[in-house]
């Protein structure tokens, strides 16, 4: 999820990047969507950012934030390039403030952390990214963080294949892309 949260950016590198959360909805959205919050609390988080539009926006800022300190950590990873002191120790201060919200839960045969859902902080979305990111940082997977190779995508994913040698995002769309101008070229020659 938290490598999700980080193509929210899309064309980051080109020269006109792709900002999909222009509002603090879209941030909320992305919580609902990626199933981190319920639709109640995006209910209530809605509401709540037409009350208070300064406070939801300067929760988006935040969410920004959070999202550039962990594509500058989880870019160094994929491109194994020394990781920005900075950007952990801003990590570091998200990963406090959600530990602060959570609390571990009974599962099937193991235990969750589950993030307070009736809240109506504003930052609520942000919890179960950072933890996420924390998780992935901290795991034996993370070793298996690439950055897509085309490069008009570069968006980050987690190689789960068995050979651990995939090279794009998505199979379907810039893996086909690049296959298939292969081949136009391969033809043309």
């Amino acid at each position: 999820m938290c490598l999700d949260f980080i193509n929210t950016l899309d064309d980051r590198f080109s020269g006109e990047p792709n900002e999909l959360l222009k509002t603090y909805i879209d941030l909320a959205r992305f919580g609902e969507d990626t199933l981190i919050l319920p639709t109640e609390q995006v209910d209530r988080l809605f509401t709540r950012s037409q009350e208070s539009p300064d406070l939801a926006q300067r929760a988006l800022q935040s969410a920004k934030q959070l999202r550039e300190a962990m594509s500058q950590i989880f870019y160094a990873v994929a491109r194994r390039k020394p990781v920005p002191r900075g950007a952990v120790i801003l990590l570091n201060g998200f990963v406090q403030e959600a530990a602060q919200h959570a609390s571990l839960t009974p599962a099937r045969r193991h235990f969750e952390w589950e993030f307070d859902s009736a809240a109506s902080d504003f930052d609520a979305p942000l919890w179960p990214i950072a933890r996420s990111a924390a998780d992935l940082l901290a795991s034996d997977q993370l070793q298996l963080v690439r950055a897509c190779a085309s490069k008009t995508c570069e968006w980050l994913f987690l190689d789960t294949s068995k050979a651990h040698k995939r090279r794009w995002c998505d199979m379907t769309k810039c893996g086909n892309r690049a296959k298939a101008r292969r081949h136009y070229s391969r033809q043309s020659s």
